[in-house]
């Protein structure tokens, strides 16, 4: 099949519509058109469904797009390999990683990054969702358990825990409990057991909520439970990184906690030689050294 018309037909069927392909592509619609036309005719097949709102795939455009998606990124990451230079490193590195994580830790220390390497573009993708990496949907992944997927090179970071945390003003206000049955005059923020979460966090979730808590307030993410923390709402389940960053927290119940959550950096076999990628590994590696040096003084 022609190459060309493979590449028109997919930013067609990306965009939808003859007029904003062409756009994409610096084509006028006419010579869109044309192309769909003369590659249905070679495969003897209706690729679109055509009507006054736009196109939609045939169930034969669908598996040609199928076969063009994998085509286009294997290619950007063959660009991405090629653009890597010996000296420099630039151009994007789509990470991913979950909301807490991302938000709380990684997030505020990209600026050293950044510094070190100002041609950078990192696209930070932060979702409870595990990207498949050998897909490419993401080229760099931090994950809170370590990843199943095959074709991957996998770095342990550290592990963390969940603990319970609160603010001077509101333990203040309110009292400091002692013992668990001291919950009865407190609100515990934590994620929703039934949320998307390390099991470890869950678990601990699961075992505070048996005790008799009168109020709660549940957030489908750390950070959310982070900002209900540091306005006083009530006692926290955070992990424990978030120390270094917010001093002024203050532990609460330091008996109670989760089970080792290990941290795990993956990224697909071929990108061991990526410099954008090992820019990143060290980076990281760096900060979490910092951090464990910092914890232990």
């Amino acid at each position: 099949m022609d190459w060309d018309k493979l590449r028109i037909f997919h930013a067609v069927a990306d965009k939808g519509s003859l007029t904003h392909a062409g756009d994409v592509l610096h084509l006028s619609q006419s010579a869109v058109s044309r192309q769909i036309r003369a590659l249905e005719e070679s495969l003897n097949v209706t690729l679109f469904h055509r009507h006054a709102r736009g196109l939609i795939l045939t169930e034969q455009g669908e598996l040609l797009f199928d076969a063009t998606q994998q085509m286009v990124k294997r290619l950007d990451a063959t660009a991405a390999r090629i653009r890597d230079s010996e000296d420099e490193v630039f151009g994007e590195l789509r990470v991913t990683t979950t909301t807490g994580f991302g938000t709380l830790w990684l997030a505020p220390r990209l600026t050293a990054l950044y510094r070190k390497y100002p041609g950078l573009k990192i696209d930070l993708m932060l979702e409870e969702r595990v990207l498949d990496l050998p897909m490419r949907e993401a080229d760099v992944a931090i994950r809170m358990k370590e990843p199943s997927q095959a074709d991957l090179i996998r770095k342990r970071l550290m592990n963390i825990k969940m603990r319970l945390y609160a603010t001077v003003e509101y333990l203040a206000e309110n009292g400091t409990p002692a013992t668990m049955a001291d919950f009865h005059s407190h609100r515990l923020i934590c994620q929703h057991p039934g949320t998307a979460q390390v099991a470890a966090g869950a678990n601990l979730v699961q075992q505070l909520m048996s005790n008799d808590i009168p109020s709660m307030l549940t957030v489908n993410n750390y950070f959310g439970v982070l900002q209900g923390v540091i306005n006083h709402i009530g006692i926290g389940v955070l992990p424990d990184y978030i120390t270094e960053d917010l001093p002024h927290l203050v532990r609460v119940l330091p008996e109670v906690e989760s089970g080792e959550v290990p941290v795990f950096l993956a990224y697909p076999e071929e990108l061991r030689h990526s410099k954008r990628v090992a820019a990143f590994r060290e980076f990281v590696t760096e900060e979490i050294f910092k951090y464990r040096k910092r914890e232990q003084a």
